[in-house]
């Protein structure tokens, strides 16, 4: 049975996500995420109560994944070799939550303001950057590691008019940003 009730929370989000991303945040109803669903609302209720409850899981899957780096990070010795490792497994973090769910938060920007969720992934997001700089931090190469982290992020997320799938996408961002890594 509880697995039953994951794959329902599971379609919950991505369908949430797929309406989140055609019509926008805000345009978009609890209401029509369960006819898009073909479910009641009370049984979407079961699972969430709100939208901000459906977002709210949603960046939980990211924090949760960025502490797991995190936690990896800090047992592992620094150098160059960490910061390759730290990017090659945010890629792998983002690619794995998929473009649309990146595409979102990036064009959602101000509900996630709004919801509180920015500030603490921009912290988050900082660490890894300084993870990847220690034990120096010089501030060209933590410059130099933030857009390393952003090609990442950015390119999944921005390039979806492009006739690319999301492994071409992958590919080719994490070879641009491990090309900016090489120059810290």
């Amino acid at each position: 049975m509880d697995g039953r009730r994951s794959d329902t929370r599971e379609r919950i989000r991505a369908v949430a996500m797929e309406l989140f991303t055609e019509r926008g945040y805000e345009k978009t109803s609890l209401r029509e995420i369960a006819e898009r669903l073909g479910v009641t609302k009370a049984a979407l209720y079961y699972h969430f109560r709100t939208k901000e409850d459906i977002v709210a899981s949603l960046s939980d899957d990211l924090r949760r994944g960025i502490d797991d780096i995190v936690s990896w990070a800090d047992a592992t010795p620094a150098g160059p070799e960490r910061a390759q490792e730290i990017l090659t497994r945010y890629g792998a973090l983002l690619h794995g939550l998929g473009r649309d769910m990146v595409r979102f938060w990036h064009e959602n920007q101000p509900a996630f303001r709004e919801l509180g969720f920015g500030v603490g992934l921009r912290y988050q997001f900082r660490v890894l950057a300084d993870l990847m700089t220690a034990p120096e931090h010089a501030p060209l190469a933590v410059f130099h590691a933030r857009q390393a982290l952003l090609a990442l992020s950015w390119s999944i997320s921005m390039m979806g008019d492009l006739p690319l799938d999301d492994d071409e996408c992958y590919g080719a961002a994490s070879a641009i940003a491990s090309d900016i890594l090489r120059r810290m």
